[in-house]
């Protein structure tokens, strides 16, 4: 796999689309990002010292129903990188990874289709290393804010690249999803409910259980509700 190190670039994902036509896979890293992307249209707070990669992938024969494979994969990736210097990651449904209840990386999958087949994919992960997320108000967090002694980046980046480019699990996943059975706090759209979690299932859908009746997300915001005290 052809892999591009950059000083700066707009997004890791906006450089990879440059290279669709090629049909060739492609990993980028960049030091920075002017323009991050992040879910559902947000920025990605892209300041030095975080590691920002992007993958370039094309497929043969993968369903579209086998989706999120792709992005549970590079969740789990991201837990291994975490944990290799010592950090305790888990999987906040469907694609942050967190730490010490607060998001360490971000994920931003941008699939092609071709009839029921996926074509290819774009990976993007954004990873806060010795980055500073003060400007995020308390919701983010960096590895140096956990480690007495932080990795350097380079350190990270070729660690989260050998986890990228090693195979998963659906099973790996699941062990770094630590919410289920515990109440959340929902917004789909304009609602917003209380559930507990009880399962993602293996289409990357989340079942929840909401006055004594099931119901499946598939698109959603959850929250952890805090656990009360006695």
């Amino acid at each position: 796999m052809r892999i591009d190190r950059l000083e700066s670039v707009d997004s890791t994902n906006l450089y990879l689309k440059r290279f669709l036509e090629k049909r060739e896979d492609i990993a980028v890293f960049s030091d920075i990002q002017t323009n991050g992307m992040g879910t559902k249209g947000r920025s990605f707070l892209s300041d030095l010292g975080g590691v920002y990669f992007s993958v370039l992938t094309f497929y043969h024969e993968l369903p579209t129903s086998e989706a999120f494979r792709i992005m549970a994969h590079a969740a789990v990736a991201v837990c291994r990188t975490a944990e290799h210097f010592g950090i305790e990651a888990e999987i906040k449904w469907p694609n942050d990874v967190r730490a010490a209840g607060k998001k360490l990386a971000g994920i931003l999958i941008e699939n092609g289709f071709r009839g029921d087949l996926i074509d290819h994919s774009i990976v993007g992960i954004g990873l806060n290393v010795r980055n500073d997320v003060s400007p995020l108000n308390g919701i983010a967090v960096s590895m140096k804010n956990l480690l007495s002694v932080p990795p350097r980046v380079v350190e990270v980046r070729n660690s989260l690249l050998e986890n990228y480019l090693r195979p998963s699990t659906f099973e790996e996943y699941l062990s770094h999803v630590h919410f289920l059975g515990k109440q959340l706090q929902v917004t789909e759209g304009e609602e917003h409910y209380f559930a507990v979690a009880r399962q993602v299932l293996p289409d990357g859908r989340l079942e929840v259980e909401r006055d004594g009746m099931s119901r499946l997300l598939s698109d959603a915001e959850i929250a952890l509700c805090p656990e009360v005290k006695r």
